[in-house]
């Protein structure tokens, strides 16, 4: 996240996006989706993000799983 706001920041101050991509090893479609998602934030609410990211893929993971666990269990009942 430090380089997308790196690179937000930058691009603000005049640079062309192709020059600052190539500096940053990025693509212009990754700077854009970048700016798109970080645009506006500080770097610690971009952090704050992408923390709740993770957390909400790991709960969507341990749901997933338990579904399954349920799903088998119900398959033994019928047997």
């Amino acid at each position: 996240m430090s380089i997308a706001a790196s690179a937000a920041d930058t691009q603000e101050v005049g640079s062309k996006t192709a020059d600052l991509c190539r500096r940053h090893g990025i693509s212009s479609a990754t700077f854009y989706a970048w700016k798109a998602k970080y645009g506006g934030m500080e770097v610690s609410e971009a952090r704050r993000l992408k923390a709740l990211e993770d957390e909400n893929m790991k709960l969507k993971r341990l749901l997933a799983d338990a579904m399954l666990d349920n799903v088998a269990l119900k398959d033994l009942v019928k047997a």
